[in-house]
């Protein structure tokens, strides 16, 4: 697989000359943009190193090789751009040999080349409300020895930890799955609780725990969840994982996360923040008020721009009894390119946390199926390589992927 990659990558380069739009290097997405942009996250992580680019899903470049027989140059360098930017490693399922063994590569890997990893973490009991990426580990005491084998596997080395997606926004009492004990739910604190102590006490690495995004729970909802998952234990938070809301909205729900966590730990009360719903005036006016803490004091987030070009989808109006308008949706694209250089103090990362290309799964929409209404099509399996989707994403990414008269690649 290595020797597949470096010969696409040459023909990446060799695209991208060709059509006069450079794909997108680790270093080129991390570069400095002035002074005042140098945020707490490029410190948190290592001075000035940029984040890891892993290998792709071998199925990017089977499709950029099809679409180059197919004399779809401009395509297939999109194809490769994306797969070349940096993004984040998931581990959903490994025993925990498997998980340790390949967590050391990429850790070693990355610090050979002087960059920064991100892992996604997903292996929780019950993950995703057992729907369509379900798995998870099978109980609490087997979570905990595959959270002890990534420990050991990124010991030594800087990493970001994106904390088990959909864990504390989705928890098994928001799906009806636990008893009237909550025996479930709690146990779900447990081990987040045990991978932050297990995890960010490490040198150089740095643990995010979920927040959904600011289309799902308000900062009143989500915030008790972070304080029983850790939180005060762990660098912050992230938002947007797999979804599409924009870096605008991100932002100021991560500002307004960490403004409340702050509230709190001095003593206030969580239903006295302002959330994502307030107006935004009045909200700053509350935070310039209330909230007198510096930054270096206060939980950091990271967010996830890799789908987010364009926006949620906005499903038409009475068509269906579940829109789904998170899985897979049409008109999709490619966001802004990950950077441990934000501009703000809060903010340690723009990342893509989801791999572009991968689908969602079976949408339905709520119809019989099997087809996916608004495609006309069986969608790909959670997590299988989706080359529809994946074409959308790099055509409507904005800003551009690659450069030109308009600045995308051809329909």
């Amino acid at each position: 697989m290595r020797r597949v990659r470096t010969w696409f990558a040459g023909l990446a380069l060799g695209l991208a000359s060709l059509l006069c739009a450079p794909a997108v290097t680790a270093a080129e997405s991390d570069a400095p943009q002035s002074g005042a942009d140098v945020g707490a996250g490029a410190e948190s992580v290592g001075r000035g190193r940029s984040l890891y680019v892993p290998d792709a899903n071998p199925e990017a470049y089977r499709q950029a090789y099809d679409l180059v027989r197919a004399g779809q140059l401009r395509d297939a360098a999109g194809i490769l751009a994306m797969a070349h930017t940096p993004q984040a490693v998931w581990y959903d399922g490994q025993t925990a040999e498997e998980v340790e063994r390949l967590a050391r590569g990429v850790v070693r890997d990355a610090a050979r080349k002087g960059t920064v990893p991100v892992f996604a973490l997903y292996n929780v009991p019950g993950r995703d409300c057992a729907n369509y990426s379900a798995g998870g580990a099978a109980n609490t005491a087997e979570y905990k020895e595959w959270i002890d084998a990534v420990a050991r596997g990124i010991r030594g080395h800087a990493a970001m930890v994106t904390l088990e997606p959909d864990s504390l926004a989705l928890l098994p009492a928001d799906c009806g799955q636990d008893d009237a004990q909550g025996t479930l739910t709690a146990a779900r604190y447990t081990e987040v609780n045990y991978a932050v102590d297990k995890l960010e006490p490490l040198p150089g690495v740095r643990v995010y725990l979920d927040t959904g995004h600011p289309g799902w729970h308000g900062v009143e909802s989500i915030v008790p969840r972070l304080i029983k998952g850790g939180v005060e234990r762990a660098t912050g938070f992230y938002t947007n994982t797999s979804n599409y809301q924009t870096d605008d909205a991100n932002s100021w729900y991560g500002r307004l996360i960490s403004s409340c966590l702050a509230y709190v730990d001095g003593g206030g009360a969580v239903a006295d923040c302002p959330n994502q719903y307030w107006p935004r005036a009045d909200a700053q006016a509350w935070l310039d008020a209330n909230v007198d803490v510096p930054a270096s004091r206060m939980k950091h987030f990271v967010t996830d721009s890799s789908r987010n070009g364009r926006g949620t989808w906005t499903p038409p109006a009475g068509k269906y009894t579940d829109p789904q308008d998170w899985c897979n949706p049409p008109g999709r694209g490619l966001g802004a390119r990950p950077t441990l250089r934000t501009g703000d103090p809060l903010q340690d990362a723009r990342l893509w946390i989801k791999t572009p290309g991968e689908s969602d799964g079976l949408c339905l929409r709520g119809t019989e199926g099997p087809e996916d209404p608004e495609r006309g099509m069986v969608d790909p399996k959670a997590g299988d390589w989706f080359r529809e989707q994946a074409l959308e994403l790099v055509r409507f990414a904005e800003p551009p992927l690659l450069g030109g008269r308009d600045g995308r690649t051809s329909p």
